[in-house]
């Protein structure tokens, strides 16, 4: 029997030759990754035990006449679901096979989910979706921030439906000082998707607009397919008033959604975020002034304490110690300058008389002071050798109290023998 290396299993089997649990799941798993039809496959069935728990993501089956499989679809990809899933509802899953090791089952990665009858509407939502996002119009740093208390807001939905009603009911309670203009428009059908342009393109030329809805309540898939139109997304994405979405239940989405400022679950949700509560204002408003007063009282306190720390300092309490500290340093600063100058002329006295008596010992007039002459020309060259002197050529002879000048009447070179 030949068995699979020691790499794939993450260690070697026993020397019996018998794979752990764990070996077997992990080259199973193996076998369904590396294969390319599993990797992208789309399965049809009728969702049965779905769950969704907290975290987001859903569980559940799928099963025909003769078959079952698990799946398993996390929360980033179960966001984009357009429509509320059920056991029992026939829909077409796409995703990648694959073994979970821990437990041996094999179950279905679903990355996308359309309903089984409706498949075209859906690869359409899909490309496009795709499309917009490819060009950033869903980028979350392009959207638009909401005012805080808008005074004039456009809906643009169906005068009709239930859905305007419930805005006009929320909108009053919450925020009765906000207008509201209705732009009536179809919500469902061929001609919805022009006049729910036409909508946003009519706000947009007013001035007095701060904010708009868009939307209408649930219906099925095709019923709120007119806000999955390529021109309406563009002209929401080019709106310079922010836009609120608001399409269908909190399971529905829509391209409106994704391209808008921001999704709001339902129509009575858009008009919750749109206003805010006056309830709510009149309760922090009438709170101002009991929290003015508590934080003057704050701040007062605090300065008080820092006042009180500042003037129990030793230079507002004994001002004088202040000075007398001062007084000591310059006294000393003074004896120590005193004696630095003393130091500096006294040594700079001696270094003068040394420099002085040196100065004295290599004076040659002070060797003419002890019986000897110093012969110059009239020029004032000392003469150092006879050879520079010649019988008539005058001379100057240098002594302690005077010069005496004359000529040279005789040489006589002197030649020193030694005894």
């Amino acid at each position: 029997m030949t068995y699979p290396e020691r790499d794939l299993f993450g260690s070697a089997p026993k020397n019996d030759g018998v794979l752990s649990v764990s070996q077997l799941n992990t080259y199973v798993k193996s076998l369904l990754d590396g294969d390319d039809v599993l990797q992208s496959v789309s399965v049809r069935g009728e969702i049965s035990n779905f769950s969704q728990p907290k975290s987001g993501h859903l569980y559940f089956s799928l099963k025909d006449g003769e078959g079952l499989i698990r799946c398993v679809m996390f929360r980033s990809r179960a966001q984009t679901v357009a429509f509320p899933l059920s056991d029992g509802l026939s829909v077409v899953a796409r995703g990648s096979v694959t073994l979970y090791p821990k437990d041996g089952a094999y179950q279905l990665y679903v990355t996308n989910l359309s309903r089984d009858g409706v498949g075209s509407l859906w690869l359409a939502f899909e490309a496009l979706r795709a499309k917009l996002g490819g060009e950033g119009l869903f980028d979350q740093d392009r959207k638009k921030p909401l005012p805080l208390y808008p005074k004039k807001i456009g809906v643009v939905t169906s005068p009709t439906g239930a859905a305007i009603r419930d805005m006009i009911r929320i909108l009053g309670r919450r925020f009765p000082p906000a207008e509201l203009l209705i732009v009536p428009a179809a919500v469902q059908g061929a001609d919805a998707p022009a006049e729910l342009t036409a909508g946003i393109e009519r706000l947009n030329r007013r001035d007095d607009i701060d904010l708009i809805i868009i939307g209408r309540g649930g219906g099925s898939f095709e019923d709120l397919f007119a806000f999955n139109d390529e021109k309406l997304a563009r002209t929401i994405a080019a709106s310079r008033i922010p836009v609120i979405s608001a399409v269908g239940h909190e399971t529905d989405f829509t391209i409106c959604d994704f391209v808008s400022d921001l999704r709001a679950a339902t129509p009575s949700a858009a008009a919750e975020l749109a206003v805010p509560d006056r309830a709510e204002l009149l309760g922090y408003l009438s709170d101002v002034p009991a929290r003015l007063r508590r934080a003057l009282t704050r701040d007062l306190s605090q300065r008080r304490e820092k006042l009180a720390s500042v003037t129990g300092r030793p230079i507002f309490t004994r001002p004088e110690t202040l000075f007398r500290d001062r007084m000591l340093g310059v006294s000393s600063l003074t004896e120590r300058a005193s004696a630095a100058a003393r130091a500096s002329y006294f040594g700079k006295r001696e270094r003068f008389a040394a420099t002085a008596a040196t100065l004295a010992a290599l004076n040659p007039l002070a060797t003419l002071s002890r019986g000897y002459a110093l012969a110059e020309t009239p020029e004032g060259r000392p003469i150092a050798s006879v050879k520079e002197r010649k019988v008539g050529d005058p001379l100057d002879i240098i002594l302690p109290d005077g010069t005496l000048s004359t000529t040279v009447r005789e040489i006589r070179p002197e030649n020193r023998k030694e005894t």
